[in-house]
């Protein structure tokens, strides 16, 4: 089967990949020639985990294509995705611009039957307005039909997440559409995969329900540890008895400086948009975005009391900068605004990230010095602050650590580390959730 992705962003190259490694003829479809030059070549645009090895691969076998053509990619195909970005507008809403290009580009190549998949993340709706855009501008010179198929991608680990998923979700009008939908996706029949076969609507809302609801259990374990530190109570025992209970579950209850990514700032804003536009609010939705953001701003506040309360002058170290481990995403990453503060309120920060210091040099303001690892950062530092919990922060040598820093402080606002070996260990401590551990007596 010839199938056309329309994207090389996150989701469409990994999706792009994925399916040629299901066996299907692939080509991947972009108006960024650099982009599509870089892919030729075999580099990377974004960094994933195992991507480079799997384009290379299926390129190599010649299911795998990538140009800056979209007609005859589009008239070569059984099935376009759609896999473009959908960035926020002013006020929370997606921009669908780049879908509409596409839609009015599959109108003007259709050159028979189609099953248009959309795979970017879309209001509720956008379904609906595809098929009435392919529809008007095709004159109905050939049968098509509109399939809504969200991602479930984790960065980091979306290669696993693609040939493994919980779910694949179709969201269909006809049953032409589901059968072929279902053979693309044949090879995770075999591996049992469950798949919910319902309304383009319904499809469509599946997407934004699932990150508002991960996003509200963050943000519920954020607020649970404001509270441990006040009560003196443990949110690490506080979460683990709470996901025992089998309907509650222990994913997404790591407490933390708040979530961000692609995703889900992008879907609570979108999804509470939605909801206002429909005449009923989402309440919940809508106070979860604001409790993040007041906790995401509450970082730097974190440091000024360990460091009691002067930073200017200070010289912070910052360890991770993207959003999340294992990517180079720095979309709405709590370093952001962190450094940013830090950085305004007159500290020095020395700053280190296995991978996202590229993109952070092109975000962060001038005067960030950029580490060669966690010991650099450290060397000279009044404190240091662990932002993303990347693996190799996990095991630092501490005594090294210790010696490094003009003092023994650490801010871990991801809780990476134990608070009492980190006081038998001469530091004094700062964590979410859990009581600041002060120097052990001299």
């Amino acid at each position: 089967m010839h199938i056309c992705v329309v994207g090389t962003g996150y989701v469409g190259l990994v999706t792009g990949a994925c399916l040629a490694d299901f066996g299907m003829n692939v080509t991947c479809v972009d108006n960024d020639a650099s982009k599509i030059d870089m892919l030729l070549e075999g580099r990377m645009p974004i960094y994933e985990p195992g991507l480079e090895t799997l384009v290379e691969k299926n390129a190599k076998a010649g299911r795998l294509h990538f140009t800056t053509e979209l007609a005859p990619a589009i008239e070569n195909a059984l099935a376009v995705f759609i896999a473009v970005g959908t960035p926020p507008r002013p006020d929370g809403s997606a921009d669908l611009s780049y879908v509409v290009e596409v839609a009015e580009s599959i109108a003007d190549n259709l050159n028979g039957y189609k099953v248009v998949v959309t795979k970017s993340t879309v209001p509720i709706g956008t379904g609906e307005l595809i098929e009435k855009i392919i529809a008007e501008r095709s004159n109905g010179s050939h049968p098509f039909s509109v399939v809504s198929n969200p991602e479930f991608l984790r960065e980091g680990s979306a290669i696993a997440d693609f040939m493994r998923p919980d779910r694949v979700v179709i969201g269909a009008r006809d049953d032409q559409a589901v059968a072929i939908m279902k053979d693309i996706y044949s090879p995770l029949y075999l591996i049992e995969t469950p798949f919910v076969i319902t309304n383009v609507e319904s499809s469509e809302l599946i997407k934004y329900a699932s990150n508002a609801f991960l996003a509200t259990k963050i943000t519920f374990i954020n607020e649970v540890a404001e509270l441990c530190e006040r009560l003196g109570a443990d949110v690490h025992h506080v979460a683990k008895g709470m996901g025992l209970d089998k309907r509650i579950g222990p994913k997404f209850l790591h407490p933390g400086p708040g979530y961000g990514g692609s995703c889900f700032p992008k879907d609570t804003h979108a999804l509470t948009e939605i909801a206002r536009k429909a005449g009923r609010p989402f309440e919940i939705v809508e106070t979860v975005v604001a409790v993040n953001e007041r906790i995401k701003a509450h970082a730097v506040e974190r440091v000024r009391e360990a460091l009691g309360d002067e930073l200017r002058g200070k010289v912070v170290a910052v360890l991770g900068l993207s959003f999340k481990p294992e990517t180079d995403d720095m979309r709405d990453s709590t370093a952001l605004p962190l450094v940013t503060a830090l950085a305004a309120a007159g500290a020095t920060v020395r700053a280190f990230d296995p991978v996202a210091m590229d993109n952070a040099r092109r975000l962060l303001p001038a005067g960030i010095c950029y580490c060669a690892d966690s010991y650099d950062a450290a060397a000279g530092a009044d404190a240091l602050v662990i932002v993303t919990e990347w693996n190799q922060f996990r095991s630092l040598d501490m005594a090294r650590i210790r010696g490094l820093l003009r003092r023994p402080l650490v801010v871990d606002l991801r809780n990476v580390y134990d608070p009492a070996k980190m006081r038998e260990q001469g530091f004094a401590y700062f964590s979410v959730g859990r009581a600041a551990t002060g120097l052990p007596a001299a």
